[in-house]
Formats: C-alpha cells, structure tokens, sequence
C-alpha cells in the first residue's frame, strides 16, 4: 500500500485550517482497518494541543496512515498556518468544536475517529459532548475531562501544576513571556522533558507566526470565562466508546486524571504508559499509534474497563 502525504488548507467554516493528510493512496482505500464512508480508508483527526503544531502528531500519522487510516493533523485555529481570528471569544468551545465538525464534513464524511492531546483533547472530550454523530471512536492522550480538571483544581496536587492557566488570565505579559529570548521557556518546557530540538523548532515556528501567542493563550482565557461567567456549554454524557492513554510522567497533570468520571464517559477504557511523558503522541508515537489502531478495530463488546 503507497501512503501519500498533503499539506492542504481546508475551509472548516467560520476558518481555514492548514493540514497535514495522510493516507492510502487515491483508490487505496481498502486496507486492514474497517472501511469508513463509501468505501474510503476511515478518518483519524488527530487535536494537538499547546504549545504545540500539526507535527507534533507526525510520528503517530505515519504511523496509523501505514495500517490504512486516512488521517489528518491540523495546526488548530490560532497555530502556524491556520487562521488567527482575533478575540477572546474565537476560542470558546462551542467554536472549536465547529471547527472539528467542519473539517470533518470538508472532508467529503459524516463520522471520524476523533484524537485529542491537551488542549486538543479538551476539544476532543466536548466534541464527543456536542457532537456524538461526528464521532465514530473517541481517543484522548493526556488530557484530562472537564469534569475531572475543574474537581482537580480543588486541590493543591494539581493547583500548583496549573499555575500557568491562571497567568495567562493576565492581559498582554503572557504573550509577551513566550516570545521572550527567542521562546526560551517554551523551549524548555520541552527540553524538560527530552523532546528533540527539531520538534522543538517546529513549535517554536508555529507559535511564531503573527497573532499565535494571543491565539494560544485565548484558548485558556475563554475557557476560564466560560467557567467562571457560566457561558460554557452544559456537560453532556458520553456515550461512544472511549480510549485514554496517559503518559505516566506527566509534570502537569495529577494521575488520577487519567480516569474519566463514569457517570460521565460510560464506555471508557485507560492505557498508561510509564515512560512516556505528557508529550505522548510526540516521545511514545508509536505504542500511541497501536493503542490507538487496536481502539479502533475493537469490539464494542469488548470496550468496557480499564
């Protein structure tokens, strides 16, 4: 099976996003996976999430693009190539959540496996929340559910690991610290960790570009109001059949966030990985890609537990 490779910009609706696609060649679409709508290789969005790139999922695409899976990475709305709307307000769920929804119908289907990681799995768990017809399976890398961040942050165990949600509350210093010298804390937030250099610069490119830094912190200041102010959409029970994968050195996340409220994910299942780091999809890409390949091809019978 030849896999081909595309960056395209895709018109999701109210932006364009800059994707990468990844997948059987044109009229290759039958493959190992289970064929998806009409008769095409099953779609994979993967979410990244801050302060991170489509590329950031290059190491899992490949590797899901190789088993037969279309698969698309796009920098989300704010990052690298994708539009930049200005505003708080461009970063609220409900329109991140559109901008799945329009990737996903841009894309010629009605149903995706949806991946999130991060902010990206923020995502991931409220399109699952507003829009269960898109998604087919949903997948999660280090990213806890809502329900169990905003519990989480009764506490001091994870209070003091999210010290950064509450600067970027402040106006215009917080954009104005990830730029400083070149980018150096971003820079070392990955170095902390052993991501390579060349990730690194990647990131650092995409957070370059003109209205990124306000775009990425936007993320954070609209979901903190949407939280405090009560504009954010009401939790809704998810119903299809759920995988976390949770990397177990995780410097920002308390583990017990790995474990989705049951009331509120009813079909849920969780894969830890002990060396990976919060950066999964980028230092653990490939057993990411099997967990995720094997979540997909499951038996829904088989998908309850942990």
């Amino acid at each position: 099976m030849t896999v081909v490779t595309v960056v395209e910009n895709i018109d999701a609706g109210e932006v364009r996003l800059r994707c990468t696609i990844a997948g059987p060649q044109a009229g290759a679409g039958s493959s190992s996976a289970a064929t998806g709508d009409g008769g095409r290789a099953p779609l994979v969005v993967l979410l990244h999430g801050f302060p991170e790139c489509a590329s950031s999922w290059e190491g899992v695409q490949r590797a899901l693009a190789a088993k037969g899976y279309r698969v698309v990475a796009p920098d989300m709305r704010g990052y690298g190539g994708s539009d930049k709307p200005r505003g708080v307000k461009a970063y609220a769920i409900p329109r991140l959540v559109a901008d799945v929804a329009g990737l996903v119908r841009a894309l010629g289907t009605t149903r995706a496996h949806v991946v999130g990681h991060d902010w990206g799995g923020v995502v991931a768990w409220w399109t699952a929340m507003l829009e269960p017809d898109l998604v087919d399976r949903l997948a999660i890398v280090n990213a806890p559910h809502p329900v169990g961040y905003a519990s989480a942050l009764r506490t001091w165990a994870q209070l003091r690991r999210a010290w950064y949600v509450f600067f970027f509350q402040l106006p215009w210093l917080p954009e104005r610290a990830l730029g400083w010298r070149d980018f150096a804390a971003l820079r070392e937030t990955f170095r902390a960790d052993g991501i390579s250099e060349r990730q690194i610069d990647d990131c650092v490119e995409a957070m370059r570009s003109p209205g990124a830094r306000s775009a990425a912190v936007g993320y954070y200041r609209a979901g903190m109001r949407g939280t405090v102010f009560g504009t954010q959409p009401a939790f809704r029970k998810i119903e299809r059949p759920t995988l976390v994968v949770w990397g177990e050195r995780d410097r920002f996340l308390v583990p017990a966030l790995a474990e989705p409220p049951r009331e509120w994910v009813s079909d849920a299942r969780t894969v830890r990985l002990p060396e990976a780091t919060h950066w999964a999809p980028i230092d653990s890409a490939v057993r990411v890609a099997e967990e995720l390949d094997a979540h997909f091809k499951a038996d829904p019978s088989n998908q309850q537990g942990t």
